[in-house]
């Protein structure tokens, strides 16, 4: 099993108070958000993109191990992905995680690798946790 952490602080209260995130392995450290961040384009991060992030990665990782298990060795997998966050009944639901592929797998068979990478999609441990619809599409560069 693996545990991995995160910590957030928030001084002050709503629109005016101010937030600093960390991650366990330093890349985050007392990184600043908050509304103006989230809401505004301030410099700093934002919950959604930091999911957006981890959604990107954690499927890029599982299309590149699957990919691998298929039998290819080599290949470029490049994604990125748009988180969707809404109002709804008085508050804020992330609706949607939109995937973006641009990938160059040589000798893959077209219709193998969009089999291998909605499975990847469906399968990614962030794409499990979200409770959002989530969409893929992809170029495959032979």
């Amino acid at each position: 099993m693996t545990t991995r952490t995160g910590s957030a602080r928030y001084d002050g209260l709503g629109k005016d108070g101010k937030g600093r995130v960390s991650t366990q392995s330093g890349v985050l450290n007392d990184s600043p958000y908050g509304f103006g961040t989230r809401f505004e384009n301030e410099p700093g991060t934002n919950p959604e993109e930091l999911i957006a992030a981890a959604h990107a990665s954690c499927f890029t990782m599982a299309l590149s191990f699957a990919l691998a298990k298929a039998g290819y060795s080599d290949g470029t997998l490049e994604t990125s992905a748009k988180i969707t966050l809404d109002q709804k009944d008085g508050g804020f639901v992330i609706t949607k995680s939109e995937l973006d592929l641009k990938a160059s797998v040589p000798g893959v068979d077209a219709d193998q690798f969009a089999d291998i990478a909605a499975d990847a999609k469906a399968n990614c441990p962030v794409s499990k946790v979200l409770n959002a619809e989530v969409s893929l599409t992809h170029t495959l560069n032979g």
